[in-house]
């Protein structure tokens, strides 16, 4: 992949970088150019009836860390080489990222023919004592359907005993609606979450996810256009009953367990809302450093389970 600026063609990750500054620097207008020129595809599902996307917006939020590194996604340049090399890889159908990511990978021609989604609420920071407050500080609809992309992205914590966990149900309502005007996806991934030590922490039962996703469902004018993003938790079949909306698989954190993680994909895929997979530190960060081999078994597993 070559980036696309009027300086000479770089092979290193340094030239590269250095490329794609450049490029911002004086070519500013390049990126709409290259979103504008960008090959899209006719549907979100791939040949297999299935949706494989690698997610990178992460740093947004502030939150770096992957397996054991607390800043494992901070070089930026070696976080698109990862990207690069998953998108590369059969199977894969697109990306999930931040309008900075994004923006890098058009420039190196990373998106053509790839389902591209924009990640939206960043606003509440990890660790941060606004984190369910999560307030829209990346994409808005409007923008996505401007550069051509496919759908937006937004995380929604309901925490009971947290008054901004209102704010975040009306701010996400209203995503869902904007992002349907303009018949793109609106992809929805819910908690329940609580403050346990000063921190918020996802409940990962079978109840709060149920109650999770029957809250998701319901958000906006219309959920014809709605996706979930959901965790593997116990008992997955009454999770998705609680719902006809199609779902996707979260990756998480990279696991001690990869060949556990791949199971529990597994079974999770064979319900019939199951569409497919979204991971990002799971399949960039895996504890071998093989970004190409976690990928493999990812699509593997996709292709497996497939209908």
């Amino acid at each position: 992949m070559t980036v696309e600026t009027t300086g000479p063609a770089a092979g290193s990750r340094a030239g590269r970088m250095a490329e794609l500054t450049e490029t911002r620097a004086r070519r500013p207008g390049a990126v709409a150019e290259r979103a504008a020129r960008r090959v899209r595809r006719a549907s979100l599902l791939g040949p297999t009836g299935r949706l494989m996307l690698v997610a990178a917006d992460h740093p947004a939020r502030g939150a770096l860390a992957a397996g054991g590194d607390p800043l494992a996604m901070a070089d930026r340049g070696e976080l698109l080489d990862r990207l690069c090399t998953a998108l590369d890889r059969p199977g894969v159908d697109g990306v999930l990222g931040t309008p900075d990511v994004l923006e890098d990978l058009l420039l190196l021609g990373a998106l053509d023919g790839k389902v591209v989604i924009g990640s939206m609420n960043r606003g509440g920071l990890a660790g941060s004592a606004f984190e369910i407050d999560d307030r829209f500080t990346a994409y808005d609809p409007d923008a996505l359907a401007a550069a051509g992309f496919d759908g937006g992205k937004m995380l929604l914590r309901v925490d009971p005993d947290d008054p901004a966990t209102a704010g975040a149900l009306e701010r996400c309502a209203g995503a869902v609606s904007g992002l349907a005007g303009h018949g793109l996806m609106a992809m929805v991934e819910p908690f329940v979450s609580h403050r346990v030590d000063g921190r918020v922490r996802n409940e990962l039962t079978p109840e709060a996810m149920i109650r999770a996703v029957a809250i998701a469902a319901g958000l906006g004018a219309t959920s014809a256009h709605t996706w979930l993003k959901v965790p593997v938790v116990p008992d997955m079949e009454r999770v998705m009953a609680a719902s006809t909306l199609p779902a996707l698989l979260l990756g998480g954190e990279v696991p001690a367990d990869p060949g556990g993680a791949l199971a529990g994909w597994r079974r999770a895929l064979r319900l019939p809302t199951v569409m497919g997979l979204v991971a990002g530190r799971t399949l960039l960060y895996p504890a071998d450093g093989d970004v190409a081999g976690a990928v493999d078994a990812a699509v593997e597993a996709l292709a497996e389970e497939a209908p």
